[in-house]
């Protein structure tokens, strides 16, 4: 294995299969002559030139749409976003177009395509720029949701969505493109649907995607000095969800705190609690936590960004709540 960063695997991913199949091509705002605005599509355009790696205007619907047109006729794009802040211009062609196409045409048509970009707050870019916006996505049917939080899942999980004959959204934590990790050598994949347990333990599940992974291994621990040993669930896939695997978790620490970035009002992590509920609840202990954002645009402050963010300090409350600990 070699350790990579995170924007280094996910040029991996897509470079590779560019040479695998050429029908392949990436499409967005600054993914040529800059290398893209985070610098994952470094090198990409000097190998694959300008028809496949195509720069565009500030456009989001317009590209967006000329990707839905090219899957219809037998291409693969990758569509990026600079930010998914920035999508929502493009929600139009993704909800009404790119998801609805297969089912309208009685399955005589198929959109194999994905839509890729940072999701989430970073460092001081205000209510605008810092948006986890995974669960206004995960609502629509027709359209596959990752959210990888290592560099060896967001290689392996793209080469998938990428490989997906239906349209796949790709949610990567801006904050993460910098962060290394182990990536297996050679071509391997990671199936679209599947969980992953990334810290094993006994006493509760500390379910969270992206970024909050991250944050809540850290946090598992700090709990672990305090004689508390948590299990760390990372669903990886955010639609489908695998619930096999976070309900067998459930059974085995009957107690569970999700981490969520976003705001808690219909979020992802309801969406969790609520099919725990249905399917685990006589293996739990305790009320499910949701840690989330505050319910409220992110501040610039840097102060006040800290505090509308989950943190390890309200991770730790919660699970100290659902262990009856206070």
């Amino acid at each position: 294995m070699a350790t990579i960063a995170y924007r280094e695997a996910l040029n991996q991913a897509m470079s590779e299969e560019m040479r695998r199949d050429p029908s392949i091509f990436l499409m967005g705002e600054e993914v040529g002559f800059y290398d893209g605005a985070f610098k994952v599509s470094k090198g990409m355009l000097k190998e694959f030139g300008p028809m496949r790696v195509v720069d565009t205007p500030i456009t989001e619907a317009g590209f967006t749409g000329v990707g839905v047109g090219a899957a219809m006729v037998g291409l693969r794009p990758i569509i990026e976003m600079m930010t998914f802040n920035f999508a929502i211009l493009g929600l139009d062609q993704i909800i009404n177009n790119a998801t609805k196409l297969h089912s309208m045409s009685g399955g005589q048509l198929k959109v194999p395509m994905v839509f890729r970009g940072p999701n989430g707050s970073a460092k001081r870019l205000a209510g605008q720029h810092s948006q986890s916006l995974e669960s206004l996505y995960c609502h629509i049917p027709g359209l596959k949701a990752i959210a990888p939080s290592t560099p060896k899942d967001a290689k392996g999980l793209l080469k998938s969505a990428i490989r997906d004959n239906n349209p796949v959204i790709c949610f990567e934590a801006q904050a993460l493109y910098g962060t290394k990790g182990e990536v297996p050598d050679g071509d391997y994949t990671i199936p679209i649907g599947k969980a992953d347990i990334k810290r094993e333990g006994k006493d509760v599940t500390l379910i969270a995607w992206s970024k909050m992974l991250l944050l809540c291994l850290q946090t598992a621990e700090m709990l672990a000095k305090e004689g508390i040993n948590a299990e760390v669930l990372d669903p990886r896939t955010l639609r489908p969800l695998d619930m096999e695997t976070i309900l067998e978790s459930v059974k085995k620490t009957h107690r569970v705190v999700i981490v969520e970035e976003a705001w808690p009002y219909g979020g992802v992590s309801a969406q969790i609690s609520d099919r725990i509920y249905y399917g685990g609840l006589d293996n739990l202990d305790a009320p499910i936590e949701r840690v989330c954002g505050e319910d409220c645009p992110i501040p610039y402050a840097k102060n006040l960004e800290e505090a509308a963010l989950p943190s390890s300090e309200k991770i730790i409350a919660a699970v100290k709540k659902v262990l009856y600990l206070k």
